[in-house]
């Protein structure tokens, strides 16, 4: 079975409404629903990346700050960054825009590289399937509240919600191949 595109899950979003599929979504002759419903799945692809998985996150990716200007620009997919206050303790880094800004030094400069741990947004065919079909059945509830209001067809699509993102949480825990270890304040309980 082929991996869900963004065509297959604008035609399972717009299925929810009893629309008839789509075979592009480019072009002049694209229905307003099926453009509706792929401005929902970018917007609900952004929220759940958002969180931070395992298959967008890296750490210790390297920032290094421009030599012009010492400022540290972030790639333009960036979608939350964060330093270990346990290395940098004199500084308070937070994302700003694309660029990294010192809040404890009031200041955009950097004097050195610093290594990140970085979520990006993905385009949704980068996605894990799992997380394309818990994407796809959480835009179609949204899509179908946002066009019908329907508490029946919301009910019905929750419940394949749930089922969707139970099964994205597994692969991604699955993939991260965490342990009770990987924390060093449960590591020193255990011990003692």
């Amino acid at each position: 079975m082929a991996l869900t595109t963004k065509l297959n899950a604008v035609n399972i979003i717009i299925s929810v409404i009893g629309e008839a599929p789509v075979n592009s979504l480019r072009g002049t002759t694209v229905p307003l629903t099926a453009i509706q419903a792929e401005d929902v799945l970018d917007e609900t692809n952004k929220a759940i990346q958002s969180e931070g998985w395992h298959f967008n996150t890296e750490h210790e990716y390297p920032l290094t700050p421009n030599a012009s200007t010492s400022k540290i620009s972030l790639p333009s997919n960036t979608l939350k960054v964060d330093l270990d206050p346990s290395i940098y303790t004199d500084s308070d880094p937070v994302q700003r825009g694309l660029s990294l800004y010192d809040r404890k030094n009031h200041t955009y400069e950097w004097t050195k590289e610093v290594k990140a741990s970085i979520t990006f947004e993905l385009d949704f065919e980068e996605l894990p399937e799992q997380f394309r079909h818990y994407i796809t059945v959480k835009s179609a509830r949204i899509f179908a509240n946002r066009f019908l209001g329907s508490r029946e067809i919301e009910g019905f699509a929750l419940r394949d919600e749930v089922e969707a993102k139970a099964r994205a949480i597994d692969s991604d825990s699955e993939n991260a191949d965490r342990t009770i270890f990987d924390n060093y304040s449960v590591l020193r309980v255990i011990d003692r």
